[in-house]
């Protein structure tokens, strides 16, 4: 790993302004203890975050299909790490997350549907109008607009977390030694 000239801020040294912040999300998660070196960003953040991590329009399961389908497709290995361990919380088995980074049309069903929302929305930052119908039967419109919502969300975290060469945080690090995802 490089050095950064952004690593991740012990909540000790956080600003008196992130003060309610400590003991939350943000101090046990190496990318928002990066986000800490610009408080106003974090503060912000955080209904955003609130809402994207229980969005309930989408489910857990489909929640995490949409973000591992997404850290795959920036290359974002912390992210990747981070949702191996939550979508396996989640009922996902490894054979399942493999294939989220795998290509789409090799995929079925719900998964397809929702990976092809992924790959339309980084690679031309629209839902095509099929995608959106297919989406809407899927998880409704909340859910639709819960896709788009969770991977510019966790677009902007990739983006974090490769730009100052995040380390995966140690408990998820453990468990993935642990239970060691195959490859």
């Amino acid at each position: 790993m490089t050095q950064t000239q952004f690593p991740p801020l012990d909540p000790a040294d956080w600003p008196e302004s992130l003060a309610d912040m400590r003991g939350g999300f943000a101090d046990r998660l190496n990318v928002y203890r990066v986000m800490a070196h610009h408080p106003e960003l974090l503060l912000a953040w955080k209904n955003f975050r609130n809402h994207v991590v229980g969005a309930k329009a989408l489910g857990s399961e489909h929640c995490e299909v949409v973000i591992l389908r997404t850290a795959h497709r920036l290359g974002a290995a912390y992210e990747w790490a981070h949702h191996i361990v939550r979508g396996r919380r989640a009922g996902l088995d490894d054979a399942r997350i493999r294939q989220l980074g795998g290509p789409a049309d090799e995929m079925s069903g719900a998964d397809a549907v929702l990976v092809r929302a992924v790959d339309e929305l980084v690679d031309h930052s629209q839902l095509d109008a099929e995608t959106q119908k297919q989406l809407v039967d899927l998880v409704g419109v909340a859910g639709m607009f819960d896709v788009i919502a969770t991977v510019g969300h966790y677009m902007v975290l990739g983006f974090i977390v490769k730009s100052f060469d995040t380390a995966t945080d140690s408990d998820i690090a453990g468990e993935l030694t642990q239970h060691p995802f195959p490859q």
